[in-house]
């Protein structure tokens, strides 16, 4: 496969078909001195050759450690079985992008062969290719493809943000002339239910991208699925719920012990906050976990 457009040197093909008869299920062309590949002069813009293109290349290397080192490169070969295999859905310039990362995750042969990329020979109209617009095509891409780096990294940083919110402010520490009191307490819990929701959101579209066929199987989902199934989250989330209650209910007494006046905020909120995060935490497991459930009967 190549652009019909004069860039590419079609006298290499041999090249290719050499190494899909040595067994690889995909050879990737590559036009970037990184992999070898030469471009010549006027044949790339600026930004696509020294930013768009590396960028990208090693966001797949770095996320899905995917060997590649230009992962728009249009000419490439393939098995037909690696094609059906794949079953690629995108239907716009994400294609090549999707190929390469998909045949890593399902763990095919590839190899890069380097390449001279050269002047276009178009003459009725200008390239297709929009900088902005189809870089961002290829980030949103990559992003739905890897929940990890979208949900779950964000949503752990987010949670361990809040956890340190809490172990200062519960106490009230107090650092030179600046005090932790309730108020950091809030936006810590704040922080812990973003990325506890994002640590959800991880798991509900991992599920969805494996059963759906996105995403080849993944033994490691299945064993947390062994450990923390329906049942178990249920109970974890009921018993969420019902340590928040116990919290609320401290505060609400307090409030009858002053005969339902006004209160030293700075004391009941820390029974209030911690309650209302433990409560919006279990039945966002509760539900969440008829969720998860739901999207894996397609496995069965």
């Amino acid at each position: 496969m190549a652009d019909a457009d004069g860039s590419y040197d079609l006298g290499v093909v041999h090249r290719f078909v050499q190494k899909l008869r040595e067994g690889y299920d995909l050879v990737q062309g590559c036009r970037l001195p990184s992999g070898g590949g030469k471009i010549a002069a006027g044949a790339m813009p600026f930004m696509h050759r020294w930013l768009g293109n590396p960028f990208f290349s090693w966001i797949a290397r770095w996320w899905f450690a995917s060997d590649i080192h230009d992962i728009y490169c249009g000419m490439r070969g393939f098995t037909r079985e690696l094609f059906v295999r794949l079953d690629q859905r995108c239907t716009g310039m994400e294609f090549a992008t999707e190929m390469i990362i998909k045949s890593t995750l399902h763990g095919a042969r590839i190899t890069e062969l380097p390449i001279t990329l050269h002047r276009d020979g178009r003459k009725s109209h200008g390239p297709h290719l929009r900088t902005f617009r189809d870089g961002w095509r290829t980030l949103r891409f990559l992003l739905l493809y890897c929940p990890r780096w979208l949900f779950l990294v964000p949503g752990l940083l987010l949670i361990i943000a809040g956890l340190a919110g809490y172990a200062i402010a519960l106490p009230g520490m107090t650092f030179g002339q600046v005090t932790f009191d309730v108020h950091t307490l809030l936006f810590a819990s704040l922080a812990i239910l973003c990325g506890y929701q994002a640590i959800l959101f991880a798991i509900l579209a991992k599920t969805f991208a494996v059963t759906e066929g996105l995403l080849p199987e993944d033994p490691r989902l299945w064993r947390l699925f062994e450990v923390l199934n329906l049942e178990r989250g249920l109970l974890i989330g009921a018993g969420a719920i019902v340590m928040g209650l116990v919290l609320l209910f401290l505060a609400i007494n307090d409030w009858r012990l002053n005969d339902f006046g006004r209160l030293d905020y700075s004391h009941t909120m820390r029974w209030v906050i911690p309650g209302a995060t433990l409560t919006s935490a279990g039945v966002q497991t509760l539900f969440s976990s008829f969720m998860v459930s739901l999207l894996g009967m397609h496995r069965r």
